[in-house]
């Protein structure tokens, strides 16, 4: 469309690569408002070291563990963030009521700095004070022990070291629960629950080394720029090594479009950058199953015509159930899969072709697969994909989930689920001697659930902000009000902490840049990236306060402190952290040796069955599934009907903010933004930046968000995008996967009615 646009504050084109010069001035800014000049750089260079610290940003594993000097923009601002010289001092708490606070963005409440001493809500004073910690430990296991298990929530962020995690996991099932909602469930739930269906593990395949031998690379539903920017480095050799790289994604992003490499001397003398998607389909929201359907549906096709397009062979030994799907994609239709997902046949055809010239192909996928009402299955249709042409189990190829924070893979394998098997049940019998409850407890939906309808009664969150992150916050937030307990082990504060209970407690802890320092010395914990990778990450920081401590130290404290007849020496696993991975390896597969092999730099991989063409299903095979029909997601009711997507800005990691920036969509200083098709501006008589109110367009709905301004820009048309966490208002709890009950927040059916004429004139 020609017609101009009118000028809208904080709103600017954005027409330079991502990386390049502009992430290293974010990067100098983020390192001059946060940290000491002279500290800055050191702690810098020691970012996925051997001898340093793993990136508190995401998951993607580093190229080398030896002396390179990798971190990305986002990870120097997760690490600035983190060892920021902001302080927040009882004195300022004293000054500052929590209804005062709660007035405040959630950007400003973590702006404000590290928390420094453990703190009790005050209610006579509406403040946090200082508390000693043996008083905290004891009040908050005096509660506990008044409450039936199945009455408390334990959550857990996916920052959470393995030692931690599995100290938290240890303490709530001899406490006798697996309420274990956490992060999990929010975002990669749904590869947790269909992968295990279809290859018999809830993991990726795939190695960076896979990336260095794969001839082709389809990346569906991620914004690898600013979810998990190292991945841009493998993204930026692939480009320059001609492999083609073939995106679905329903906004253009920058990163997938063109990036320079800050670490490239010659793209950063010359200004220039590298084209990253040899070709990019923007697939309409909720379109994806119809894609990968239209996909299939081709190579069918084409083995019908000439042969040799399928893997017959492998298809034949190692798979069970081809013939189901493939009668499946042979009865949907070209007209529905190109309305469902809003490309052509002959695009999705091209699509097709190319991966049938492809010996070896790697499928990524992130949050745009599994946050839909369907997004185990859309995560079970990517498999099938893969395995009709036996992409699994071979180099250079395989299934590529994205996780998000850098030890959410991590915390699953060392026991945080609410469904643990029997297996894992029995060996914690055998080796601390209790009876850990079979019966499975709460994820993250059904916690917060819990807490509306008043069965839960308490919430122990062992980093996170929970309440923020979940959907529908008209419900959730007041529900917090009404526990008799919330704990919440963090640096930083956030909203989730000043929702106060009756009783209500913050306790400060370490930082992965800083010193743990324990009675046996210095500590490493670790953690498991996006391809299975065990590493040890250990800070040399000076702490915080010295009246912090660890998360072990602090999860051990409560647990003596409530579990009076404890089967566990807590105190002395904290001592030395090599005891608890001594637990780890006796309880759980794969730790083998594990603390030898955690003193090796790089680490060492879990098993990954499918990799060796094993496949841990009931069968004995992979197994191909069957998605009916080509609409992942309800419909919506009324005319005009859109479906929003939450996104993250680009100065922003899941709930925290960095900055106000969203550098490479052109938005500057602001967040109440809804980005918007031109098309379907018109349709609905809109203008770029017009002021309009959202609602949710599902029956029995009633969530709005209000006085949001509309930015043209390249999305999908029938597809809107606002930011989260503040658009989760607009999504309802029961509005989820039912296969692994993850909300559908990038499938929201909703309506956008401008707010007045004379608004509009403002």
């Amino acid at each position: 469309m020609n017609k101009k646009r009118r000028s809208v504050p904080g709103i600017r084109h954005y027409d330079g690569p991502a990386g390049g010069w502009g992430a290293l001035k974010a990067t100098a800014i983020a390192v001059r408002t946060q940290m000491d000049a002279l500290d800055a750089p050191v702690t810098l260079l020691r970012t996925n070291q051997p001898d340093g610290f793993d990136c508190p940003g995401c998951a993607w594993p580093d190229k080398e563990h030896k002396s390179t000097f990798q971190f990305c923009e986002n990870g120097a601002k997760a690490v600035t963030w983190e060892a920021t010289s902001k302080r927040v001092t009882p004195e300022f708490l004293a000054k500052n009521t929590v209804t005062s606070l709660l007035a405040k963005s959630d950007y400003k409440l973590e702006g404000y700095g590290r928390l420094t001493r453990p703190l009790r809500y005050d209610r006579a004073s509406d403040t946090f004070r200082p508390v000693e910690w043996e008083e905290a430990f004891e009040r908050i296991g005096e509660v506990l022990r008044g409450l039936e298990p199945d009455q408390v929530e334990f959550y857990t962020s996916g920052r959470a070291s393995n030692e931690a995690a599995y100290l938290f996991q240890l303490f709530a099932r001899e406490y006798g629960t697996n309420n274990f909602p956490d992060c999990s469930n929010m975002c990669h739930e749904a590869t947790s629950v269909g992968l295990p269906r279809s290859i018999g593990i809830g993991k990726g395949t795939v190695s960076l080394d896979d990336f260095d031998n794969t001839e082709l690379v389809i990346s569906i539903g991620h914004n690898p720029g600013t979810n998990h920017p190292r991945m841009m480095g493998t993204l930026h050799e692939l480009a320059r090594r001609n492999v083609p790289i073939i995106v679905f994604n329903p906004l253009r992003e920058r990163a997938l479009e063109r990036f320079a490499d800050p670490q490239s001397v010659i793209e950063m003398a010359t200004y220039s950058s590298t084209d990253i998607a040899s070709t990019y389909f923007q697939v309409k929201a909720g379109g994806d199953a119809a894609a990968l359907k239209g996909i299939a549906k081709h190579l069918l096709q084409m083995e019908q015509e000439r042969g040799g397009v399928l893997d017959s062979e492998f298809i034949a030994e190692h798979t069970q159930g081809f013939s189901a799907f493939a009668d499946d994609i042979a009865q949907t239709s070209w007209e529905a899969i190109e309305r469902e997902s809003g490309l052509t046949a002959d695009a999705l055809k091209s699509v097709a072709e190319a991966y049938a010239k492809s010996n070896a192909t790697i499928i990524t996928y992130g949050m745009g697969i599994t946050q839909h009402n369907k997004g185990t299955a859309n995560v079970r249709l990517i498999a099938d994909v893969l395995l009709m042409r036996g992409n699994i189990g071979k180099p250079g190829a395989g299934i590529c989930p994205l996780r998000g924070h850098s030890n959410v893979q991590g915390n699953r394998t060392v026991g945080i689920t609410e469904k643990p098997t029997a297996a894992f049940i029995e060996r914690l019998k055998d080796v601390f001697g209790f009876d850990a409850p079979a019966k499975h407890g709460h994820d993250a939906v059904q916690a917060t659930q819990a807490m509306i309808d008043g069965h839960a009664k308490a919430l122990i969150c062992l980093g996170g902000n929970f309440a923020v992150a979940m959907p529908d916050h008209e419900n959730g937030f007041p529900a917090m009000h009404t526990l008799d307990l919330s704990v919440h082990v963090g640096t930083k504060l956030n909203r989730t902490h000043l929702l106060v209970g009756k009783e209500t407690y913050i306790l400060p802890c370490l930082g992965r840049t800083e010193l743990d320092m324990q009675q046996t010395g210095r500590q490493s914990i670790t953690v498991e990236d996006s391809m299975s990778m065990v590493h040890a990450s250990s800070g040399k920081l000076k702490p915080a306060s010295p009246l912090i401590r660890s998360e072990p130290a602090i999860v051990a404290g409560m647990a003596r402190a409530t579990l009076k007849q404890t089967k566990v020496n807590w105190m002395e696993l904290v001592t030395d952290y090599d005891l608890i991975r001594e637990l780890i390896e006796q309880t759980i597969p794969g730790f083998d040796n594990y603390n030898d092999r955690i003193r090796v730099p790089g680490g060492f991989r879990m098993p990954l069955p499918p990799i060796q063409r094993i496949w841990p299903t009931a069968t004995g095979k992979a197994m191909f599934s069957v998605f009916d029909g080509v609409d992942e997601n309800a419909k919506g009711e009324g005319d005009n009907v859109l479906r929003l997507i939450t996104l993250r800005s680009h100065d922003q990691y899941n709930t925290t903010i960095y900055a106000l920036d969203d550098r490479y969509r052109g938005v500057f200083g602001r967040r109440d933004i809804l980005f918007m098709n031109e098309g379907d501006m018109e349709n609905l008589g809109l203008e770029h930046g017009d002021r309009v109110d959202i609602e949710t367009a599902l029956a029995g709905s009633v969530q709005r968000l209000e006085d949001i301004t509309v930015v043209a820009y390249s999305i999908a048309s029938g597809s809107v995008g606002a930011y989260y966490p503040e658009a989760n208002v607009l999504v309802p709890l029961n509005y989820l996967d039912k296969d692994s009950g993850t909300p559908s927040y990038k499938s929201v059916p909703v309506r956008v009615t401008l707010r007045s004429k004379e608004i509009r004139m403002l």
